[in-house]
């Protein structure tokens, strides 16, 4: 079991064709639904990735958690979508039907250019699951690459199929892959200060999860932080190999979302100042 991302990798490197579509086994998709997306990024300069509207499979008129209308993420790096903020998701009134260039795409059904997948080697397999996407979204936008939602598809995603939300081994993972997405990707300047931060606001998740009565929760946050520091030199190496100081990208939330939906009570993405997201 290689993961999801290394299994992509592999799989990927055996294959000929002008677009790759990652989609999730858990995906339900309609009639005619690859078409549009396409055609998007063909009709957009610099575009190379682009994903659909996802739906909730099971509750159809709901925005899915793992991709809603486009991802984005805030300033330490916490990832939410237009259309899910944490666990707060929003029925789907076309609210987000616009189509337009976002952060990152859902792994769970994302369309990329089989040349930019070249490019940028894949996913990163060291992440094995959850939050690669992000990464390889990140790092086609140092590069110059676009990322773009398209509301003329839609699909439908059951999600939690592999790892439910409960599971300690998806909480190591996120946490983890949280700390190699920012140590990666941040520009040098600023990037120990977010990334002490984030540590401090890990701790405070743990000691949630313990008060919560989830024992072995709290012990996959610590567990994630040390296997972070025993990756870090093959991430800076990795760091070194892309750009070690990389360029200024869009999208980026720059408040922090966990302030503003715990203590200022936005719950969802339209209630956010678009003119605080990086340009």
């Amino acid at each position: 079991n290689y993961g999801f991302a290394e299994g992509y990798n592999r799989a990927l490197a055996q294959v000929e064709a002008d677009y790759y579509v990652l989609l999730n086994d858990d995906v339900e998709v309609t009639p005619d639904w690859t078409r549009p997306v396409i055609e998007l990024i063909e009709k957009t300069p610099g575009a190379a990735i682009a994903q659909p509207k996802l739906l909730m499979q099971t509750q159809r008129d709901m925005l899915e958690y793992a991709g809603g209308c486009g991802g984005y993420i805030d300033k330490l790096g916490y990832p939410f979508c237009r259309g899910r903020l944490f666990n707060t998701l929003e029925q789907d009134h076309d609210q987000y039907d616009d189509t337009r260039e976002i952060f990152w795409a859902s792994g769970a059904a994302m369309f990329v250019k089989a040349s930019v997948w070249h490019e940028l080697g894949g996913l990163d397999g060291d992440f094995f699951a959850h939050m690669e996407e992000i990464d390889f979204c990140w790092r086609s936008k140092a590069r110059g690459y676009k990322v773009l939602f398209c509301p003329d598809s839609v699909v439908y995603h059951v999600g939690g199929g592999t790892l439910p939300k409960s599971s300690p081994h998806k909480t190591y993972l996120n946490f983890r892959n949280n700390m190699s997405l920012l140590y990666k990707n941040l520009p040098k300047k600023g990037r120990n200060g977010k990334i002490f931060i984030r540590l401090v606001m890990d701790g405070i998740a743990a000691a949630k999860f313990l008060a919560g009565g989830s024992p072995q929760e709290f012990a996959a946050v610590f567990r994630a932080h040390r296997d972070f520091r025993k990756q870090k030199a093959s991430l800076r190496e990795k760091r070194q190999q892309n750009n070690d100081n990389p360029p200024h990208v869009s999208g980026i939330y720059q408040k922090n979302i966990v302030l503003q939906y715990y203590l200022h009570g936005k719950k969802r993405f339209s209630q956010l100042d678009t003119s605080l997201f990086s340009k």
